[in-house]
């Protein structure tokens, strides 16, 4: 079972058929189980119990997520897959030392993946859909692995199969979500 955690400003708001919803029918669509649940609902310290972890996006202006960060302090302890989408990525950046700064991205913008790695394997180059106004440094013990003109698109933990990505794959790159699944079925 996979956990899609919806990062919006409140439960079942108008994000969660937009940001999270399309990510939970991906996996759905893989075979594999989906729980949804709003990061409130998490408990701060203690990993979820769960097969793996995707930290879905949510509008552009809802950010208060970066303003609760003691609530994923369980992303520490997790040694399950986590993939975080966006505001996602924002989180784990933060968490792990990293910061976010303003860049503003919307529409189509080309990628380039500058370091191979099994979730972008084949892929040298693709577009992607974008959507923040907030970019993120990379953090101690992550690497980055993919770039656009404006920022940092892609990184993963040094030592763990954590994910993050700053566009929004649920858009047009529905593989990139198919394949982190597939990482999640063969461990």
């Amino acid at each position: 079972m996979i956990l899609c955690l919806d990062l919006s400003f409140r439960p079942d708001s108008l994000c969660l058929a937009e940001f999270v919803d399309p990510i939970a029918g991906i996996v759905r669509k893989t075979g594999v189980e989906v729980d949804i649940r709003h990061y409130m609902e998490m408990e701060p310290n203690s990993p979820p119990d769960a097969d793996a972890v995707i930290l879905c996006g949510t509008a552009l202006k809802d950010t208060g997520y970066l303003n609760r960060l003691d609530r994923f302090c369980w992303l520490y302890a997790a040694y399950v897959p986590i993939l975080g989408i966006c505001a996602g990525m924002q989180v784990i950046s933060m968490v792990y030392g990293g910061k976010t700064e303003s860049k503003c991205e919307i529409g189509t913008t080309d990628l380039d993946v500058i370091q191979s790695d099994q979730l972008f394997s084949g892929k040298k180059r693709f577009q992607a859909y974008e959507l923040h106004t907030l970019a993120c440094t990379v953090p101690p013990d992550f690497r980055t692995l993919a770039v656009s003109d404006l920022c940092v698109q892609a990184i993963r933990h040094r030592d763990k199969s954590i994910y993050g990505v700053i566009f929004h794959p649920e858009v047009r790159n529905e593989w990139v979500v198919e394949r982190f699944v597939k990482m999640v079925k063969k461990e």
